[in-house]
C-alpha cells in the first residue's frame, strides 16, 4: 500500500518527534549527574541542574520534538501519529545503552523490536488524511451528534471520577487518575488537531484565527492539558511508575483513536483487511511497551537514583 504525501510528512515528523525527545531524556540525565557532582542532585531536591547547559540543551530538544508532534497532527490522522509516541521510549532506552551505559535486557530489545515492527504495520495500513479547507468544516464536524455524544460522555465520566471515584476508593485509584488523564487527553488530541491545522492553513495564507472556533480549540487544549498533567502527576507520584506508564499509553491513545474515528470517520474508506492490520500493529507496540517497560531495570545491576526524575518525565509525556 502507498502512503500518501501528506501520512509521510506526519510519518516524519512524529518520527522526528520521538528521535527529539527520546534524546533529551538522556541529554537532561547527563545534565543531571554533572548537576550533581558539584551540588545537590534533584532525587534529594535540589536545582542545581538549572544551572547546568546541558540541561537546558536537553529542555530545547524535548520543545523540538512537541513542536514536530503537534505539526504531525496537521498532516496525517491520529491512527498514525498518536501510537509512535511509543518511539521516544524506543530512542531513549538506545541512547541510554550506548551513552549512559544502561544496558538493554534481551527482552527489552526485543520490546524495541515488537514497537517498530507495530508502527511500520500501522503506517503501511493508516487511512489518508481527509482535506480540511477551513477550521469551520473542523467545527461542523466537532458538532456532529456522534462527537457531541461523545465529548458529553468523556467530560461526564472523567468529573465522575474526579469528585467521586477518586474520593471513593483506594485500590482503584490509579486506575481512576489515569483514565481522567487518557480522557481528557483525547480531548486534547482532537483540539490540537485542530488547532494545528488551522495553523498549517493561515501559512498557506487563508488565515484562521479570524474565526471564534480557532480560539475555542485552543482553549480547550490549554483546560484539558492542566487538567491531564495534574492527574498524571498524581499517578506517578502515588504509584509505580513502571506500571502507570505503559497501561496510560494503552488507554490514551485506544480512547484517543476513538475519538478521532468518531469525528473524522478516518476509517470510512478503509475495508476490514486493514483495519484489521491496523488493530494487529496497534497491539504489537502495546505488547512491546510492556516488556520494555517491565524489563528495563534488568540490564542494569546498581540502578542510577539520577535517573528517577528523567525516567518520569520520560513516561509524563507518553
Amino acid at each position: 500500500m502507498v502512503m500518501s504525501l501528506d501520512n509521510l510528512r506526519g510519518f516524519a515528523l512524529a518520527t522526528s518527534s520521538g528521535a527529539f525527545i527520546g534524546s533529551s531524556f538522556v541529554i537532561k540525565k547527563i545534565g543531571l549527574k554533572k548537576a550533581g557532582d558539584v551540588g545537590v542532585r534533584a532525587g534529594s531536591g535540589g536545582y542545581s541542574y538549572l544551572y547546568e547547559p546541558l540541561w537546558w540543551i536537553g529542555m530545547v530538544t524535548m520543545i523540538l520534538g512537541e513542536v514536530a508532534n503537534f505539526a504531525a497532527y496537521a498532516f496525517a490522522p491520529a491512527i498514525l501519529v498518536t501510537p509512535l509516541g511509543a518511539l521516544s521510549i524506543i530512542f531513549s532506552a538506545v541512547l541510554a545503552h550506548f551513552i549512559l551505559n544502561e544496558r538493554l535486557h534481551m527482552f527489552g530489545v526485543v520490546g524495541c523490536a515488537l514497537c517498530v515492527v507495530g508502527s511500520v504495520d500501522i503506517v503501511l495500513h493508516a487511512p489518508m488524511e481527509r482535506r480540511i479547507d477551513s477550521v469551520s468544516e473542523i467545527w461542523h464536524l466537532a458538532t456532529e451528534p456522534g462527537f457531541i455524544v461523545y465529548s458529553c460522555l468523556a467530560v461526564a465520566l472523567a468529573l465522575v471520577l474526579m469528585f467521586w471515584v477518586v474520593h471513593h476508593t483506594e485500590q482503584r485509584k490509579m486506575l481512576a487518575y489515569i483514565a481522567i488523564c487518557s480522557l481528557m487527553g483525547s480531548l486534547t488530541v482532537i483540539s490540537v488537531k485542530a488547532v494545528a491545522i488551522a495553523l498549517k492553513l493561515s501559512f498557506t495564507g487563508v488565515n484562521q484565527f479570524v474565526y471564534i472556533q480557532t480560539w475555542f480549540f485552543i482553549v480547550v487544549v490549554i483546560i484539558c492539558c492542566v487538567v491531564q498533567l495534574n492527574y498524571l502527576n498524581k499517578a506517578l507520584d502515588s504509584f509505580n511508575t513502571a506500571v502507570v506508564a505503559p497501561v496510560y499509553y494503552v488507554m490514551f491513545t485506544i480512547l484517543t483513536i476513538l475519538a478521532n474515528m468518531i469525528m473524522y470517520k478516518d476509517w470510512d474508506s478503509q475495508n476490514a483487511t486493514q483495519i484489521a492490520s491496523e488493530l494487529c500493529g496497534f497491539v504489537t507496540i502495546v505488547a512491546g511497551t510492556f516488556l520494555l517497560h517491565k524489563t528495563r531495570h534488568l540490564g542494569n545491576t546498581q540502578p542510577d537514583p539520577n535517573s528517577l526524575r528523567a525516567e518520569c518525565e520520560l513516561e509524563d509525556h507518553i
